[in-house]
C-alpha cells in the first residue's frame, strides 16, 4: 500500500496508508512497544485528525499505566 503521511505524537509513530477500499485509509501506531491499526475513511482522516491524534495519544498513555499497574 502507498504511504501517505507519517509523523511522530510523542513516542508514538504514526503511519498513514492507503488500503484497497475506495476512499479508506489504515492507520498505524507504534511506540516500540505497542502496535495499533484503524481504518479511518478519508473524510474522518481530513476532518478528524485532530481528535484522532487526540485519542491516539490518550490510548498510548493509558496502556502505559495498566502495563505499569501489572
Amino acid at each position: 500500500m502507498k504511504e501517505r503521511d507519517s509523523y511522530k505524537l510523542g513516542k508514538v509513530q504514526v503511519t498513514i496508508t492507503e488500503t484497497d477500499r475506495p476512499n479508506k485509509l489504515n492507520v498505524e501506531c507504534f511506540d516500540g512497544e505497542y502496535r495499533s491499526e484503524f481504518i479511518v475513511s478519508e473524510y474522518e482522516f481530513t476532518n478528524y485528525r485532530r481528535l484522532m491524534n487526540q485519542r491516539i495519544t490518550q490510548a498510548y498513555k493509558s496502556a502505559g499505566k495498566k502495563e505499569d499497574e501489572n
